[in-house]
């Protein structure tokens, strides 16, 4: 089901290749989120949106953390189990053959 944030094909295309063009080699280009993870932070009492925030470990791999937000517009993280930390950034976990993967 399309929404009103939905964007063309195209138009993604050109935001990932600009991502892409814009990083050093070998850069991050998208993050797997386990929908278990999502969902377990959509229905933690008073998340309305929840937000992403981007990082590096002390390994150096990149790392997506999403937070819920309250209906203020605030971060929810005053309990640390409101902190998700996706792992699986590609490279190494993609899909080579979607239309977004810019090689």
């Amino acid at each position: 089901m399309k929404n009103d944030n939905s964007i063309p094909l195209e138009t993604a295309q050109e935001w990932a290749t600009k991502w892409v063009e814009s990083q050093p080699a070998g850069a991050v280009k998208a993050h797997l989120i386990p929908m278990e993870d999502f969902i377990a932070l959509s229905k933690e009492d008073g998340v309305v949106n929840i937000r992403a925030y981007i990082g590096i470990d002390g390994d150096g791999t990149n790392k997506l953390m999403l937070v819920g937000v309250d209906a203020n517009g605030k971060d929810m993280i005053s309990n640390t189990d409101l902190i998700y930390d996706f792992t699986r950034p590609c490279p190494a976990d993609c899909d080579v053959e979607s239309p977004l993967f810019i090689k």
